[in-house]
């Protein structure tokens, strides 16, 4: 049951969220074109069949049926993957009484506004998105270190336990957020990470630099903290457990709720993490654990973890094909000390600033992510389609306003970029046109655009087969 809420809930979230930015970016195109005097036919969100139609007010001044005003049609498609907005001249030739206010007949510069005026609007919207965002508040957790793993790339450059990250590449981070921000523009690239750091009672900070080469420009689904070998401090555990499960190989073990695993094997177990690692990796294999009870007495028990199993009944993989252990416990979670909360609010004229600042940085991450991703450095497995962002648009939604405001104005921005990319049947490559046509005093041959469409169209259907391919392997 809890699985099919989880479905719906993506499948909402995914059709609100595409149908805000659908409906923005196709508004864009619809408002530029009525003030330019151009007929607008029609303004429709998703494809297909129109399972809602009605009409708007007449567009004054331009000529409908029976010398009344026009009237656009607007429709709600039955696929809400996307949506249009047809004006008039833009497929079939009209009369000399209605070519005044035929798109095709426009001036350039008219022509190409309206057709930047999508794109333009989805940047607007992750502005007053962002604006939101900030008015409304962001939280985070303080980007302080819990454990540093052992011969990692941070411990050899001198990072500590408690140290808290100032700043990533001398850009301030408050949160962890805003450290993977940092990290994530990173990505790919050959160079130094430069950290500054200070612990918790230290007047000063230190500077340490962390050498990357090409770093992670293979990487699926990238976890970079752990690359680094960094452990969040909330992300520090004790090993105690919680519940124990009385089917379970820990209650068949004589683990009990209370327990502080002390060690495996011999080996001191310092956190929970640790303790799961050795769980996961050690499935129907004996270990031999000492536990501190609740009483300050000690217990040496031995513990046969089981196979975990999938809904289906199967052995579940990790990322290497092996085998998982699971034995039936739940750890006990802390409350999180009150200084490792952080909330920044804005007012609503300081937000403006931030939002433009947010917008413009997003706006760079992702064409540096797309120059990566096509030289190579990044790996075109994070190339997400629509079942990725139904699910991150229900996670996040399920979070809480500042998440889902957050996800949908970078998604904005996205929309926004790809569609100013050159490529033919996208706004930017009717933009290319339009800028051929400034040069050459003419427009661009019918034969070179419907050859560029071809190409276009092609580029564009491989771009969504991959999408939906990295979508599909995530899955299963």
């Amino acid at each position: 049951m809890a699985v099919i809420q989880d479905i719906f809930t993506s499948i909402v979230a995914m059709m609100v969220t595409l149908g805000i930015l659908v409906t923005f970016h196709e508004y864009g195109h619809y408002r530029v074109a009525r003030w330019c005097g151009v007929r607008v036919e029609r303004f429709s969100v998703g494809f297909g069949k129109p399972l809602w139609r009605w009409l708007g007010k007449p567009q004054p001044g331009v000529p409908g049926v029976d010398g009344q005003p026009h009237r656009t049609e607007y429709t709600i498609g039955a696929l809400p993957l996307g949506g249009y907005v047809r004006m008039l001249g833009e497929q079939d030739d009209v009369g000399p009484e209605l070519a005044p206010f035929s798109f095709t007949n426009k001036p350039l510069a008219q022509r190409a506004a309206i057709v930047a005026a999508g794109p333009l609007a989805n940047f607007l919207l992750a502005i007053v998105l962002y604006w939101l965002m900030f008015i409304n508040g962001v939280s985070g957790l303080a980007p302080v270190v819990g454990r540093v793993q052992a011969d990692s790339p941070v411990e050899q450059a001198g990072l500590m336990a408690r140290d808290e990250i100032l700043a990533v590449d001398a850009v301030p981070t408050r949160t962890w957020q805003e450290v993977q921000m940092q990290l994530l523009d990173r990505m790919g690239e050959t160079g130094t990470l430069q950290f500054e750091v200070r612990q918790p009672d230290a007047g000063a900070s230190r500077t340490l630099n962390v050498p990357i080469a090409r770093w992670l420009a293979g990487a699926r689904e990238p976890d970079f903290l752990q690359e680094l070998g960094i452990v969040p401090f909330n992300r520090v555990l004790d090993a105690r457990l919680a519940e124990v499960l009385p089917e379970g190989r820990a209650a068949a073990a004589g683990l009990q709720g209370g327990d502080l695993i002390l060690s495996a094997d011999g080996t001191a177990v310092e956190d929970w993490g640790q303790w799961l690692d050795v769980v996961r990796t050690s499935p129907e294999r004996d270990l031999q654990v000492v536990v501190q009870r609740e009483n300050g007495a000690q217990a040496a028990l031995t513990l046969r973890p089981a196979v975990r199993l999938d809904a289906a009944g199967q052995p579940e993989l990790d990322a290497e094909g092996q085998q998982q252990g699971y034995i039936g416990a739940s750890v006990v979670i802390p409350q999180m000390p009150a200084w490792m909360n952080r909330s920044v609010n804005y007012s609503p004229l300081a937000a403006i600033t931030q939002a433009l600042d947010e917008t413009w940085d997003n706006t760079l991450f992702v064409l540096g992510s797309m120059k990566k991703m096509l030289v190579g450095l990044i790996s075109v497995s994070n190339l997400s389609g629509p079942l990725t962002i139904a699910q991150v648009a229900g996670e996040t939604a399920s979070y809480g306003l500042e998440y889902y405001l957050g996800f949908l104005a970078v998604l904005s921005i996205s929309l926004g970029v790809l569609n100013l990319l050159p490529i033919p049947v996208l706004d930017g490559g009717h933009l290319f046109y339009y800028g051929v046509e400034a040069l050459i005093r003419r427009p661009v041959p019918q034969k070179a655009q419907e050859w560029g469409m071809q190409v276009g169209l092609t580029l564009i259907a491989c771009i969504m087969f991959l999408a939906l391919y990295n979508d599909v392997n995530r899955l299963l």
